[in-house]
């Protein structure tokens, strides 16, 4: 129970953190603090779920005496409140808001021949996926251990088999690790920049477009990571011409990246030696 309201109270605060407005030492803001919450989250229930399952083991080994019949009363009461707080966050999820942050759009030029192009990040700083998706996997959680709890009481009510509650436990287990790894997976993935994966298979194509303009020889150096939930970054250099139009290079491959759905883009421009 400690760790569950510690998991919700870590959700919460990320959730009032991502929406702190960026800084001089945070330029990209605090949205990342729902991947951090998510990621935390991820942990506790796992945790979790390996100490419901080490506790089932020893039951299973050694069946206490249990008193099913008060046990099935406040599983049953358990359970309702339980899909009480899922009817709400389904609920309140839906009413749940974000803005947008960030610098305007700047070209500059420097003496050693680069040109950099930044476009706003758009940032959700309302309940953010993570957030909700830790705090849905907690109210889930402890409706699955309401239902493990009265499947086990009725067993053994009926049929007087203790190991009832052990299996039930051990298979509450099971699920809950089973719903929680993808988010440890996602937010993990986040946290150590990987490439978006739904920018994968459509970057050669970004590459080969942004090679196809007027003075452009090579796409080099290209990094692309994901800032919050659906809100993709990167950047890349160009090798151009000396004769290029920085101004229009820089605005048409950010257009070609913002199309495939990246909101911000650092380019940088490479020219050749004289």
């Amino acid at each position: 129970m400690f760790f569950d309201c510690t998991g919700l109270v870590a959700g919460l605060a990320a959730s009032l953190v991502s929406k702190w407005r960026a800084n001089e030492r945070y330029s990209y803001g605090y949205a990342r603090a729902e991947v951090l919450a998510g990621f935390v989250n991820g942990l506790f229930l796992l945790f979790i779920a390996f100490f419901i399952m080490s506790e089932a083991v020893e039951r299973a080994i050694e069946p206490p005496e249990v008193k099913h019949e008060r046990l099935l009363l406040v599983s049953v009461l358990g359970f309702f409140v339980n899909l009480v707080g899922i009817y709400a966050f389904h609920h309140g999820h839906g009413h749940g808001h974000g803005h947008s942050h960030g610098g305007h759009g700047h070209t500059h030029n420097h003496d050693h021949g680069h040109s950099h192009d930044d476009h706003d990040v758009e940032a959700p700083t309302g309940a953010s996926s993570a957030i909700m998706r830790g705090v849905f996997l907690h109210v889930l959680a402890d409706t699955l251990g309401s239902v493990g709890v009265i499947v086990s009481a009725i067993l053994m009510r009926l049929f007087g088999w203790m190991r009832a509650d052990p299996i039930c436990s051990m298979l509450i287990a099971l699920l809950i690790a089973a719903s929680v790894l993808p988010l440890v997976k996602d937010s993990a993935s986040v946290l150590l920049q990987r490439t978006p994966v739904s920018l994968e298979r459509a970057l050669p194509s970004l590459y080969t477009r942004v090679v196809g303009l007027a003075g452009v020889h090579a796409v080099q150096e290209p990094h692309f990571w994901t800032l919050c939930s659906d809100v993709h970054v990167g950047a890349i250099k160009l090798e151009v011409s000396r004769d290029v139009d920085p101004r229009y290079v820089t605005q048409q491959a950010a257009r070609i990246f913002r199309d495939a759905g990246v909101k911000h883009l650092t380019v940088q421009l490479d020219y050749p030696p004289l």
